[in-house]
């Protein structure tokens, strides 16, 4: 004789533990990530796979390139900001607003600029970090195509609940080598896209 069971009433969904940026930041002091690469991404943390040597030559490459138009002390890599309670990305690249001694007890909280160098994680950066950077209201978000040898420029964030974390960027371009592109925090100032590509 079988018995039916009605599930609808006994079932349960398990649910995700999500972290916030404080119980992440106790975990790092507790050791939990020794010599592991992670980033905390909407309560998840992830982690990050290490770079080779293409990877870190276009980080470098942005670094120094940027350095020329903002000046060296504003742009950072693969630092954190906090974007949100339970967010704490490190972007390959960002500029940050303000002085280096702004931030001696606190994380900055947004960016002028971010760029993320991608090549194995081309899709995620086009459009998981491309959602939150929109949501965050960071103007101006270069994604370093090194599967293609192009720099993808998102601009204008907006609110859009088709995509992750309800926010996208409105408008793309992508660039050539023999293009030129300048930030939006620094317009009179062109930055040639072969400059960035190892």
């Amino acid at each position: 004789m079988s018995t039916t069971i009605d599930i609808s009433t006994t079932a349960t969904e398990p649910e995700v533990r999500r972290w916030t940026r404080e119980e992440y930041h106790q975990m790092a002091d507790l050791g939990l990530f020794e010599n592991q690469r992670v980033q905390l991404i909407d309560g998840v943390i992830l982690r990050m796979s290490p770079h080779g040597a293409r990877h870190a030559a276009a980080i470098r490459l942005a670094v120094y390139t940027l350095e020329e138009v903002f000046g060296r002390g504003s742009v950072t890599t693969q630092l954190p900001i906090a974007l949100a309670e339970d967010c704490e990305p490190e972007p390959d690249v960002a500029v940050i607003p303000g002085t280096i001694r702004e931030y001696t007890s606190k994380l900055p909280t947004t960016a002028h600029f971010v760029l993320e160098a991608s090549a194995s994680t081309l899709a995620y950066d086009r459009r998981e970090k491309a959602g939150l950077y929109a949501r965050a209201g960071i103007p101006d978000y270069w994604v370093l195509n090194l599967l293609d040898n192009k720099l993808e420029i998102h601009r204008e964030p907006i609110a859009d609940a088709d995509h992750p974390f309800g926010h996208r960027y409105a408008k793309t371009t992508i660039l050539e080598k023999k293009d030129l592109v300048a930030p939006l925090a620094a317009p009179e100032t062109p930055i040639a896209v072969k400059d960035l590509l190892p």
